[in-house]
């Protein structure tokens, strides 16, 4: 009696999984283990339920997001996301391509705030293209907004001799994403830059109004702003100045994407998607078609993807941090997949393999 009286006082939450196109099933997979590794340590329990989006869905149903994978979304405490797109789908008209299900999936579930963490692993700090001395410990965070801006913006469109879009931003939208900012910045080191064009975009120049204004609420907080192209140049320059950046959805792609070498591999780095509820947890990269199918792929990212999954989504800062600090030993232990094989490797793994060390490390932990 007393074993099923806790059984039935265990939480219980609703992960949809989204694995997605290309390598997408292979990660998602891994980060399963060490979803339910940490959940078993942590005492809550989670359930799965599989939808479509993406290459998959067009391929299934005719259409980069059916209705039921929304709707599932919308209803679940979390998504977990893996990758979609591949050439397969690139000659689709734009509204029916596999990354217009993953917008539309984003502004469906409002999840306007993108915070992409971009961490140096001490032991791979040889990974990365710039010297070890300009990137031992850095750690920064990006917050991206993520459902405004060029990506969304009307009008939108192309003729035979030009194209165009629109970059829009409205008051309210950059002060929700500025509060998202200060609020990481306030449990980080208390700094934030937001990095905008204002010097020639009058959209940037009502973004840094707002965000000039929402700061006087953190006094706390030390707020600077930089140029776009100047925060490229300074991301490779000096990445350890940075604590928390908040930019715009284009910029916000851009420069997490050139972030991510600061660490060494783009197959590290982990995202989520927050709104009013749950959220979206993917990596950053792409479903990289070209080795999909062969075992290569690093699947860190998307297990980290998972760990901020249990602290932003589920509120189990215990299980996130399971699933982090076992991350860090595998790298410690030499364990590497082939994308960083080469930066202290005792032991060359496989995808399943690595997912496999990790889970092991969180219930031995």
């Amino acid at each position: 009696m007393k074993q099923r009286d806790r059984h039935e006082t265990t939480k219980t939450y609703k992960i949809a999984v989204i694995s997605g196109d290309g390598i997408g099933p292979e990660i998602i997979r891994e980060a399963r283990k060490s979803l339910d590794a940490a959940a078993a340590k942590e005492g809550f329990r989670l359930e799965y339920a599989e939808y479509l989006m993406g290459g998959a869905a067009i391929d299934a149903v005719g259409e980069p997001l059916p209705k039921e994978t929304l709707k599932a979304a919308k209803s679940a405490d979390a998504v977990l996301f893996g990758a979609i797109g591949g050439e397969k789908w690139d000659n689709l008209p734009r509204d029916q391509r596999p990354e217009t299900g993953l917008l539309a999936l984003r502004k469906g579930l409002d999840a306007f705030a993108n915070l992409r963490p971009i961490k140096v692993f001490d032991a791979l700090i040889d990974a990365s293209s710039l010297k070890s001395d300009v990137v031992r410990g850095a750690n920064l965070l990006v917050v991206r907004e993520l459902t405004g801006g060029i990506y969304f913006g009307q009008p939108r469109g192309r003729d035979e001799k030009r194209g165009w879009n629109t970059m829009v931003y409205s008051e309210a939208e950059v002060e929700r994403i500025a509060k998202v900012a200060f609020e990481a910045a306030m449990r980080r080191g208390k700094k934030l830059c937001s990095v905008d064009k204002a010097n020639v975009l009058e959209v940037s120049q009502t973004w840094r109004e707002v965000v000039t204004r929402v700061g006087k609420d953190y006094p706390q907080v030390a707020l600077s702003h930089m140029y776009v192209d100047n925060a490229a140049m300074q991301l490779v320059r000096d990445p350890r100045q940075f604590d928390v950046i908040v930019t715009g959805n284009l910029f916000g792609d851009i420069l997490s994407d050139e972030a991510s070498m600061i660490g060494g591999s783009i197959g590290l780095l982990p995202s989520s998607s927050q709104g009013a509820k749950g959220g979206i947890f993917e990596p950053i990269h792409g479903s990289a078609p070209d080795i999909a199918g062969k075992g290569i792929a690093n699947p860190i990212a998307t297990i980290l993807s998972a760990a901020m999954l249990c602290e932003f989504a589920l509120g189990q800062k215990g299980a996130a941090r399971r699933i982090e600090n076992a991350v860090e030993k595998a790298l410690e232990l030499g364990y590497r997949t082939p994308d960083i094989a080469a930066f202290g490797a005792l032991c060359k793994t496989n995808t399943t393999e690595m997912g496999d060390i990790i889970a092991k490390l969180i219930l031995d932990g």
